[in-house]
């Protein structure tokens, strides 16, 4: 029986959405006075544009990109997009994890696309080498609920003729994105950054720009998918004009954590903090006995949503309810102690572990935290 450790992570969140917020991190950081007032006042625009100015700078993105917050995290960016752009030629829809699904969902049950669906099983990938580049393709570079990611951007073709929207919001920050091969990127700033809900980013290509103006898609759109007015795009949203009201809580909050960000020495430190948080946890697994990764290729194995096996094989013996609780059971105990919060897997992927590894998560929380999954796998187990 593993006795009950003494050291415990000084910090315990590691949900993979909201994520962990920066170390250290307090609302008395926040400018207050976009507070109270509106977005469209001097002070409102100016934060919003900051926020967009700085985006750009860490992530240091081409300058005819363009970058606008907008309504309904990471979903409304992707579904902005799809709904705005798609139907102008076939699609490749990649999924291998539940909102990549969700996206072949919108493209062939809503929208009824010419979709060609490539999938692949929890813990595995699409395969790439399969896209047409004379396809439009939606994907998730990193699948927060399975921990399996591209490896690269290699398999886009210079020469596509299509557009390629990339949902990016759990490896935007945590992992390298070749900005010559992406037209469309969607992230919320809740995930590496450890910002607020609500809110989502939408970042074009010119080629993405392109597509807005020159295709009128065959279906109505709500006013908060609308780009475009007059086959022009809006400039304005892509200054800090937001199309419905914005939390201006939530925008200091993600000021905050951009400021965060460039105080350690921007995009690379952000990089290098989830990689050292993942490969931490690796090592924890590579000696315990009972757990291994879901993503079984290392170059596929997400560094942010690291999703984890339980291979005991009595666990193996169980069917999916009973391993279903006894994943509960763990996390409940690590909850109840505060050692662990939200470290469950995602319900639609098979029963195992989640844990979160990005920026705002500290190297030593992690080390802490395997000895603390050693006592609760063994009391579960009892």
């Amino acid at each position: 029986m593993t006795s009950m450790p003494t050291a415990r992570p000084a910090r315990q969140y590691f949900s993979s959405g909201p994520c962990a917020k920066r170390p250290g991190w307090s609302p008395q950081h926040f400018q207050t006075d976009t507070l109270g007032r509106s977005h469209r006042s001097g002070v409102g625009k100016a934060r919003l544009k900051e926020a967009i100015d700085r985006t750009r700078d860490i992530l240091s993105l081409p300058d005819d990109y363009r970058i606008a917050i907008v309504p309904a995290s990471d979903t409304g960016a992707v579904e902005m997009a799809m709904w705005s752009m798609l139907g102008e030629r076939p699609v490749d829809m990649l999924a291998w994890e539940s909102f990549g699904q969700g996206w072949i969902t919108d493209a062939v049950k809503q929208l009824a696309l010419d979709a060609r669906v490539l999938t692949a099983p929890y813990g595995e990938i699409a395969d790439l080498s399969a896209v047409d580049p004379a396809h439009d393709v939606v994907f998730t570079w990193n699948g927060t609920t399975s921990g399996v990611r591209v490896a690269n951007a290699e398999w886009i073709s210079d020469t596509r003729e299509g557009i390629v929207i990339c949902d990016a919001t759990s490896a935007i920050f945590a992992q390298p994105l070749d900005w010559s091969k992406l037209d469309v990127v969607t992230y919320s700033w809740q995930k590496v950054l450890g910002g607020e809900g609500a809110h989502g980013v939408l970042i074009l290509s010119p080629r993405a720009v392109e597509r807005l103006e020159t295709y009128t898609p065959p279906r109505p759109l709500p006013k908060l998918f609308r780009l475009t007015k007059g086959g022009k795009l809006i400039e304005g949203i892509f200054e800090g004009a937001t199309i419905n009201t914005p939390s201006m809580l939530c925008v200091e909050d993600y000021i905050d954590a951009l400021t965060w960000a460039e105080s350690l020495g921007g995009l690379n430190a952000l990089h290098a903090r989830a990689d050292a948080n993942a490969e931490a946890l690796s090592a924890w697994v590579a000696k315990t006995g009972w757990i291994d990764h879901l993503a079984g290729d290392p170059a596929t194995r997400s560094n942010t949503s690291v999703c984890l096996s339980i291979v005991d094989p009595a666990f193996a013996k169980l069917d999916d309810a009973a391993q279903r609780a006894f994943v509960k059971n763990m996390a409940k105990r690590l909850e109840k102690e505060n050692v662990a919060y939200d470290i469950a897997g995602y319900r639609d992927a098979p029963p195992g572990l989640r844990i979160w590894c990005g920026a705002t998560v500290e190297t030593t929380d992690i080390e802490a935290l395997g000895p603390w999954l050693n006592w609760a796998f063994d009391k579960a187990r009892d």
